[in-house]
């Protein structure tokens, strides 16, 4: 996808053949801040890159060879949210009427973390003045409804080829998500959301969570993540369409003060490929028993 300020927005690390329903997305990754964005904003550039889910994407990249595609933004979540509603907008933050459908009053847009979000970090307000309304069409139509496209394009081949699709989207959470919360009940090293097993089947999940904890890793579902616009627009176990997010402790992986890579990066990236290996071998088994009904 190519616009005037990204050049691309966002692309797809393909397989040399795909071999499996999986698809992989990193829709929070992105790290090209375009000029004209942080003229816009009062916050310092590494201030803004709070938000982002860093290296996410790198992270997934070597599950590619195991006959998966690997979708990922180029535009920072700062800019743009692709895991929200098309027109989940916050009416303060613009000069000019939002469409009548706009979702002005959701949860996210009175947290500030709309389409276009209004703040990152500890509610830090990203811009110095309103947006021109017709910028924020402007980025919907541009990237978020392309992005959308090829995200559904994905998914879609997915299902015309296995029978089934299996999304998994890919995030991570600050350490700090669990502060506060009592002891360490609640603190985990990733956290499996599936709606409540609205958006996928439970086998999937379970041979993520079981990978996991074989790994070493505290997992819990559900919580505080129970998964987003995304999970729960693509997941539909019903219709054969499933839908996983995982979000990953920060910390595992980088310093999150510098925001760059640790010493441990590459043993939990080996650890996801053999978790997302572990899923697909679970959708695999799931497949045969269809295509032999079939016949």
């Amino acid at each position: 996808m190519q616009t005037t300020i990204f050049n691309p927005a966002f692309d797809i690390a393909l397989p040399d053949a795909v071999t499996s329903p999986l698809v992989l997305n990193s829709p929070h990754s992105g790290r090209v801040y375009p000029e004209a964005f942080l003229a816009q904003s009062k916050l310092d550039p590494m201030t803004l890159r709070r938000s982002e889910d860093a290296f996410v994407d790198n992270l997934f990249q070597d599950c590619v060879t195991l006959g998966v595609p690997l979708m990922r933004a180029h535009f920072p979540r700062a800019w743009l949210d692709v895991n929200r509603e098309p027109f989940e907008l916050d009416p303060r933050m613009f000069d000019g009427r939002l469409p009548a459908f706009a979702n002005t009053r959701s949860l996210r847009v009175a947290g500030g973390l709309g389409t276009i979000p209004r703040i990152v970090g500890e509610a830090q307000e990203i811009y110095a003045r309103r947006l021109p309304v017709e910028e924020a069409s402007q980025r919907i139509d541009e990237v978020y409804k392309p992005y959308h496209r090829t995200l559904r394009g994905l998914t879609s081949q997915a299902f015309k080829t296995f029978g089934m699709s299996v999304l998994i989207d890919c995030h991570s959470m600050p350490s700090s998500a669990f502060a506060g919360r009592q002891g360490d009940k609640f603190k985990s090293d990733f956290v499996l959301g599936d709606r409540y097993g609205a958006s996928a089947a439970p086998q999937l999940v379970d041979a993520a969570e079981e990978t996991l904890r074989q790994c070493g890793y505290q997992v819990q579902r559900n919580r505080p993540y129970a998964g987003g616009f995304i999970t729960e627009s693509y997941g539909n176990p019903a219709a054969h369409s499933h839908a996983l997010q995982i979000e990953i402790r920060r910390d595992l992986y980088m310093d999150e003060r510098l925001l760059q890579p640790s010493e441990r990066f590459a043993t939990l990236a080996a650890d996801l490929r053999r978790t997302i290996a572990a899923i697909a071998d679970t959708a695999a088994g799931m497949i045969a028993p269809k295509r032999l009904a079939a016949e």
